[in-house]
């Protein structure tokens, strides 16, 4: 049976819910580039508040494209809980995404953070489920320290940040605060986001604005190395594009990794903050 839970979702918070659409949908091929099926349950549930969907023009590289960030994402807290089973992992706006039963919820020893604005994770609550054993929600703004004094208390383990479709919408100056103070309060810890080019920055708010979402994206990065210039200790690790990716889907796109300002429209960015102590 359909049920609604009328979320009033607003701006950027609105976005989730197209993240979600569109692994539930994803979910549902035969070749899916990645399964989660907690997104086909939501979008059954919450079937009258997807109806926005339908007003969203998105073509097929506009759908392929966030999936295949979204499982980039995936691996790469996949390969830090590999090297670093008993690590901390930070989700910075995790917004609907089932992240930690995608890829943690088998791991023992692992502590899981979930962060986002606090009627997102009320939200999560209610959609998804409550906290539990090794799997935690802070409800706050990432700009808020008090959060990270509360996970302050675990640093003497590895760290990992993450923070998918999040940090274009912040300034530049809100950006580099808090990639400092991780950096301050958290040495040695990984950091990985996802940032877009000032081309695709001009381009995706034109979008944004035809879809009437209310909301556009405000940084842009053109080169990971910038971050390294932003204070000491600051290292780009490695780095990952959709034009990197071999999935057939992308086949009659590939003229686009010899066209340096589309290629790099979206990039993965993977950072060490500063060197751990001892």
């Amino acid at each position: 049976m359909s049920e609604t839970t009328n979320p009033t979702l607003s701006g950027v918070s609105q976005t989730l819910l197209i993240t979600v659409y569109l692994r539930a949908m994803e979910t549902q091929r035969p070749d899916a580039l990645i399964k989660d099926e907690k997104a086909v349950e939501l979008v059954t549930r919450m079937s009258r508040d997807f109806d926005f969907m339908k007003q969203i023009p998105m073509k097929e590289v506009n759908k392929v494209v966030p999936l295949l960030r979204n499982r980039q994402f995936d691996r790469y807290a996949q390969d830090f809980l590999t090297r670093h089973p008993d690590g901390v992992v930070v989700h910075i706006g995790c917004g609907l995404d089932s992240r930690f039963e995608r890829v943690a919820e088998r791991n023992s020893q692992v502590e899981w953070y979930d962060l986002d604005l606090p009627h997102v994770i009320e939200l999560r609550r209610k959609l998804i489920g409550d906290e539990r054993e090794r799997y935690h929600f802070l409800a706050c703004s990432v700009f808020e320290e008090a959060w990270m004094e509360a996970v302050s208390a675990l640093r003497q383990r590895f760290f990992l940040f993450m923070a998918e479709g999040v940090f274009p919408y912040f300034e530049e100056t809100q950006v580099k605060w808090l990639v400092l103070a991780l950096r301050d309060r958290f040495p040695g810890a990984e950091l990985v986001f996802d940032a877009i080019s000032p081309f695709e920055l001009w381009v995706g708010n034109i979008r944004l604005a035809i879809s009437k979402l209310g909301v556009r994206a405000r940084w842009g990065l053109r080169r990971g190395q910038e971050l390294e210039g932003w204070g000491h200790g600051i290292r780009l690790l490695d780095e990952w594009g959709f034009c990197d990716d071999p999935t057939p889907r992308l086949d009659s796109l590939r003229w686009i990794s010899r066209i340096p300002l589309l290629a790099r429209a979206l990039r993965v960015y993977h950072f060490q903050l500063g060197k751990a102590a001892g």
